[in-house]
């Protein structure tokens, strides 16, 4: 019987080319899967279709876009997921969906290796092949523009001498991932890191620079996942293309970074996440008046350690998955609404309000009706400084006052 190998297909050049390329290299026959997560452009019947017309024997696809944005987008969105405070994980929370598809067509279709269009230089090779070994230990892994010595040029030529249906153009300078979740865009003339964007960049926002009029959201949350906008009940695949929709006419979302990858170099990307990140400023402010101070405090080191995990290809890590138990128990109260203004680039909280908020207006006020006992401040003031007070009177005694000279005297 002859083996069979998965690609994680895109329609691309490149991925087309990868099936007979694949096929001539091993010998084996080609399983083309492709995943849709919200990136949009052809149908999957016209990928699946292209496929089988490029030498796959099999084409496995899936609507994964629902899927995608509730079991990957929500999580990322409950752990406010922002990779060196920016990056709101675009590309590495689609690759563990992606992955699950290609394990189970791998299991489906009697494939004993997976293969995938990653370069060596980036994240996303770690992020499947990680995946992979996790879910199918018994599958093997190759990539044929790494392992296979597949370029640009070697796939042109590639498609032309076998007229593949398939486009050969070397026009657009960027490399593109984007899913629902955002867009990200790298190489060509960013690479010099001094190069500003420029406008054919964008694609999910429009120039912050010449805005619309403001526009006022309301978001209504349930357990830390968007239920609702403007009142109107939606999923969260609906809520975050909304807002996809809304937030980038206003700008909102473009992302400017050099970042550091897992493989120990520095790339500089650009991303548009307006959904993403209209979301997180939402979803954040919600947590302010919902999550206890100190669980608050934590709950930001361990958000920051999930994102480090997942851009790091270990979503599906104990780690990681210990992790999702914590983070899931503190958004037990993270309900109710925020109220956003988007405008020009930004997406800012106006109001907020909850069923379910610490947020005690008699505590807070300085006006008549504060039923705060401020008569207990000065006790509280007394044990919270002791420990301080005590070890500086030490200093004091071993060492004497400390210098105050360089304080301006004060004025006769």
């Amino acid at each position: 019987m002859t083996d069979r190998i998965v690609l994680a297909y895109s329609g691309g050049l490149d991925t087309s080319v990868a099936i007979g390329w694949i096929a001539e290299a091993t010998g084996s026959e080609v399983v083309a899967v492709a995943v849709d997560v919200g990136q949009g452009g052809e149908s999957l019947e016209t990928v699946r279709q292209r496929a089988l017309d490029c030498g796959a024997v099999e084409a496995y696809v899936a609507d994964a876009r629902d899927e995608f944005a509730e079991q990957y987008c929500m999580p990322a969105l409950k752990a406010n997921a922002l990779y060196m405070d920016a990056y709101p994980l675009v590309s590495a929370i689609s690759r563990p969906v992606i992955t699950k598809h290609l394990v189970a067509a791998a299991q489906q279709f009697g494939a004993s290796t997976v293969a995938h269009g990653c370069t060596g230089k980036g994240n996303d090779q770690v992020r499947f092949e990680v995946g992979i070994q996790t879910l199918g230990p018994e599958l093997k892994c190759i990539a044929p523009v790494r392992d296979l010595a597949l370029t640009r040029d070697k796939a042109i030529e590639f498609a032309e001498r076998h007229e593949l249906p398939i486009e050969t153009t070397k026009s657009n300078p960027f490399s593109i991932d984007q899913n629902v979740w955002g867009r990200a865009v790298e190489t060509g003339f960013l690479e010099d890191i001094w190069n500003g964007p420029t406008k054919d960049v964008y694609d999910y926002t429009e120039d912050p620079a010449f805005p619309p009029a403001p526009d006022v959201v309301g978001i209504t949350f349930d357990a830390g996942v968007p239920t609702a906008i403007d009142g109107r009940a939606v999923t969260p695949l609906e809520a975050v293309e909304e807002l996809n929709r809304r937030a980038g006419a206003q700008g909102v979302g473009r992302i400017d970074i050099v970042e550091d990858r897992l493989v120990g170099i520095k790339s500089r990307e650009i991303y548009e996440a307006p959904g993403a990140m209209a979301l997180i400023a939402a979803h954040r402010e919600l947590e302010n008046i919902t999550l206890e101070r100190e669980q608050a405090r934590f709950k930001k080191t361990v958000d920051q350690r999930w994102t480090e995990l997942v851009y790091d290809g270990q979503w599906y890590s104990p780690l990681k998955r210990n992790l999702d138990t914590f983070v899931d128990d503190t958004q037990q109260y993270v309900s109710g609404e925020i109220r956003l203004r988007l405008h020009a680039g930004a997406a800012v909280v106006e109001g907020r309000r909850s069923e379910t908020s610490l947020y005690d207006f008699n505590l807070a006020t300085y006006d008549t009706g504060d039923a705060f006992d401020q008569s207990s401040a000065r006790g509280f003031i007394d044990i919270f400084g002791l420990s301080a007070k005590v070890a500086s009177e030490r200093e004091q005694r071993l060492h004497g006052r400390p210098d105050l000279s360089g304080v301006d005297s004060l004025e006769q």
